[in-house]
């Protein structure tokens, strides 16, 4: 049975509808070991088919350069939700909604979430249709339940990796978030994108639990990046290549500034940002990350030399307190 709603009839529709014949599928790891079945369903439209097997980390990470060279005419994504404004090769978004199911999750919830009256409620893509459910349950349990509009992101409540105005929409009107998914890395986004106490919902290891120390420890290993990068004389400007991740502007106004400051700034363009590729770099003493805000969430520990977002670096070169940062969100772009 299939975890996850691949909409194969309509995707079969649709293909044989646009009279597609060459066809590149793109998917996050975790949907991977489903590619092969995909594929072969695919086939039966008269299409050939073509699977990415590289990394895939957002709907950022659209795989329309690889299939432009492939000669494909189309571009099936699944797992996340449409991203690039403008693909230039024509693209089918599959969301690949997770056919889980919450209900004996939930009641384990409501312990952790005592002395909080008013929730709000996110989740990522896959697990959107879940929210309705979750509010429910928790209205009857007497809370207030709010649900940031779609603002910048596709759906009212959904969450992304480097967008989290949903949740900082509502941050005076609630007192803790709930996240409903799988993971960690959504919901710490939440938790330090608007300081409030963070709880999860996992309905694949049927658990619940707290984020608050991890935001904490996560802060304080940023900080200590941030205090090391003051210091840096050469700095590594990373310009992602991947078409949702590339903002040259962005880093052209860094680089500009890190040589107001009197340092020399290097612009570096990266399609997989790794530990590896940047120790090619060792008279590099710091970098800043204008691609995708994860890598830097990630990095502490991960990286030879503090990694910094856009915003962080504002705060390491004085231009921006700790604290105005932390409201505007660390990790976003």
């Amino acid at each position: 049975m299939n975890s996850f709603d691949f909409e194969e009839e309509r995707l079969s529709q649709e293909i044989r509808r646009l009279g597609a014949k060459r066809v590149l599928i793109q998917m996050p790891q975790g949907l991977k070991p489903e590619a092969i079945r995909i594929a072969k369903m695919v086939e039966k439209t008269g299409a050939l088919v073509l699977i990415s097997a590289d990394p895939c980390y957002g709907a950022c990470d659209i795989a329309t350069n690889e299939a432009e060279s492939l000669g494909a005419d189309l571009v099936i994504h699944f797992g996340h939700s449409k991203f690039v404004k403008h693909e230039t090769v024509l693209t089918i978004y599959i969301e690949a909604r997770a056919l889980v199911n919450i209900n004996e999750t939930l009641e384990k919830v409501i312990e952790l979430l005592d002395g909080y009256a008013k929730i709000g409620l996110a989740t990522s893509v896959q697990h959107l249709q879940l929210l309705n459910e979750a509010r429910e349950f928790l209205v009857r349990s007497g809370k207030t339940v709010v649900i940031g509009a779609s603002g910048s992101v596709g759906y009212a409540g959904q969450v992304i990796g480097c967008d989290y105005s949903n949740v900082r929409s509502i941050v005076d009107e609630v007192d803790a978030y709930l996240f409903v998914g799988g993971g960690l890395f959504h919901a710490l986004g939440i938790a330090l994108s608007t300081s409030k106490p963070t709880f999860v919902v996992d309905p694949y290891d049927n658990r619940v639990f707290s984020l608050s120390e991890d935001a904490k420890k996560l802060l304080k290993q940023h900080w200590v990046c941030i205090e090391q990068a003051r210091n840096a004389k050469n700095v590594g400007i990373i310009v992602g290549l991947k078409p949702g991740q590339n903002r040259i502007d962005d880093a052209l106004k860094i680089k500009e500034l890190i040589e107001k400051h009197g340092k020399n700034a290097y612009l570096l363009a990266i399609r997989e940002v790794t530990p590896e590729v940047l120790l090619e770099f060792p008279t590099i003493d710091a970098y800043v990350n204008t691609a995708c805000p994860r890598i830097s969430l990630d990095a502490p520990g991960k990286f030879a030399k503090p990694l910094l977002t856009v915003n962080e670096f504002l705060v390491a070169s004085g231009e921006a307190s700790w604290e105005s940062m932390i409201k505007k969100g660390l990790f976003e772009k």
